[in-house]
């Protein structure tokens, strides 16, 4: 059994009941009343049951011994879509949802109150099943609790993807952007344009830390999702109640997508011909072509993305585009004066402009990094602010939502200490306590410009993330902390008890433990976690471009 102390991330607020418990057995029967309740109470019987060695069978919900799960759509005022209550007496559990998605969520937090061996995959010998006899009443402060899964530099196989879908909905998070193209790879299937993944998917070596580094992997790397992977992890994702947003790269971050259709380059200026998928990090100069034959190709891309990622946000990039091939191409060049544009800024605004408009007849809405709010931006479009607030500020001010992950705060790639042992270290210093301290609304906005903010995303960039276990490291456990600032209600920075949310933590690595998540443990990183001769870029200012 947990405290009621020890939920992360805090619930909205915990009335303690009585000093006992109710301990679950294998009498203990699971009521679920409703379609949504059925399917919260099949996924919560089969991650229960496998854990605790339970059968949960149904039974009805007037006996005693009960774990009741309902959704009650009039309760909306008091838990809101994703809210939920919590009552556990000496009788029994009722658990009571908003939407089916509140419900779910309510059941994240039974696990949590089982102790840390209910995340296991098996049951252990001796162990009893108690909760605390409490009442919770919790909803989310925000819509929008992203994670940002960059897949391209270092391509995770579907079971990391789908292992990670179960990470955040422990976490109640509820939005996986798949960063699905790069300069380094192209990861989804496409199958009126095979070369994407057939010459795409896959580079001759990989640059081993920063770009500045001179160590290679002098082996082949890569990977695609097929078509049929991407329903499996939407599906996966849509029963835990989390959308998966994609984002294919346009008009830069494309050498991966030249390098299998040369024609997609600026070909005036280079022998795309013989490019190749990049083996190194950074920003890439190889940019697509401005031309109608671009504009159809992505247009084809997009049209199969939207038959597997029913989503309404779909992600263009549109940031770290070099102009340098523009200004030199005499296509481009003609192009600028054919659209009357503001030269290759206004080429690139005309760019995201298309795809703004092309989704926006499709019935869906593009988001973009906030470089697309240069040259004017669609009403529909909403913008991720990266670089800082200031995108934010400025795309909440004109009307546009908003996804605050501004790379000083919640760039996870970034180190989590200026200790020598850290692996790989790159960009700011951020600790788990400067994660939990981040505030994703701008103090400079007003009342009804900050609604304009949907929520949240932490980002997880790969270059020197070359498998599960270094992932894992850099994820964890910030992102605990960042979870608890997307969904719970918390004061402003400087108030926020982060002493609590340490004490909290001890139970919460326990669970990442039982969960198998290779985190950073608060002492520093383990020796297997260190990578050491593999040179970074430790920096004391602001961090470069990723």
């Amino acid at each position: 059994m947990t405290s009621q102390t020890d939920l992360i991330p805090e619930p909205g607020a915990v009335t303690v009941r009585g000093p006992g418990f109710l301990e679950l057995g294998p009498a203990t029967r699971l009521a679920a009343a409703g379609e949504g309740a059925e399917r919260a109470g099949r996924l919560l019987r089969a991650t229960l049951g496998t854990a605790t060695g339970l059968p949960l069978a149904p039974g009805p919900a007037e006996e005693d011994d009960v774990v009741r799960l309902s959704v009650d759509p009039d309760a909306g005022e008091e838990l809101g879509e994703e809210g939920y209550r919590l009552t556990v007496t000496a009788r029994g559990v009722d658990l009571v949802g908003g939407s089916d998605a509140g419900l779910f969520w309510g059941t994240q937090t039974l696990r949590q109150l089982l102790g840390p061996d209910a995340f296991r995959r098996a049951p252990l010998p001796g162990r009893r099943w108690r909760l605390p006899l409490i009442e919770v009443r919790d909803r989310p402060r925000f819509r929008w609790r992203g994670l940002m899964l960059d897949v391209a530099r270092h391509f995770m196989p579907k079971d990391g993807v789908l292992r990670y879908l179960d990470l955040m909905a422990a976490h109640k998070l509820n939005v996986l952007h798949l960063h699905l193209t790069d300069d380094q790879g192209w990861r989804v299937e496409i199958k009126r344009h095979p070369r994407l993944t057939e010459v795409g998917s896959w580079r001759s070596r990989t640059k081993f830390g920063h770009r500045a580094s001179p160590l290679w992997e002098e082996k082949p790397h890569g990977g695609y999702y097929t078509q049929d992977d991407i329903r499996e992890i939407v599906a996966h994702a849509a029963e835990r109640h989390i959308r998966v947003v994609p984002e294919i790269d346009v008009p830069g971050h494309s050498q991966a997508a030249i390098a299998a259709y040369p024609e997609l380059g600026n070909t005036d200026v280079v022998d795309t011909a013989s490019l190749t998928v990049w083996d190194n990090w950074g920003i890439s100069s190889h940019v697509l072509a401005p031309t109608d034959n671009t504009l159809r190709f992505y247009e084809g891309v997009f049209t199969e993305l939207l038959d597997l990622f029913p989503d309404e946000f779909v992600h263009i990039g549109g940031d770290e585009c070099p102009k340098d091939q523009w200004r030199a191409s005499p296509a481009a060049q003609a192009r600028i004066e054919e659209l009357g544009v503001a030269g290759e800024d206004g080429l690139q605004s005309w760019f995201v402009g298309h795809f703004d408009t092309w989704l926006a007849a499709r019935g869906r809405r593009l988001i973009g990094w906030d470089e697309i709010l240069e040259g004017g931006l669609a009403p529909g479009a909403a913008v991720s602010s990266w670089r800082g607030y200031a995108g934010g500020i400025a795309a909440a001010r004109a009307g546009h939502d908003v996804v605050m992950c501004p790379e000083q705060h919640v760039y996870l790639d970034h180190r989590q200490d200026g200790g020598e042992d850290e692996p790989v270290p790159i960009g700011y210093v951020r600790t788990l306590e400067d994660v939990y301290r981040f505030e994703p609304v701008p103090s400079e906005l007003t009342e009804a410009e900050s609604r304009h903010v949907l929520g949240t995303q932490a980002n997880v960039w790969t270059e020197v993330m070359e498998d599960q276990g270094r992932v894992d490291y850099q994820v964890f456990p910030r992102l605990a902390a960042f979870a608890e600032v997307a969904w719970s209600a918390l004061p402003g920075p400087a108030e926020r008890d982060f002493a609590g949310f340490e004490a909290r933590m001890a139970a919460h690595y326990r669970r990442l433990d039982a969960l198998g998540v290779g985190y950073r443990p608060p002492s520093g990183p383990l020796p297997w976690q260190r990578r050491p001769g593999v040179p970074g870029r430790p920096l004391e200012g602001p961090p470069p471009n990723r």
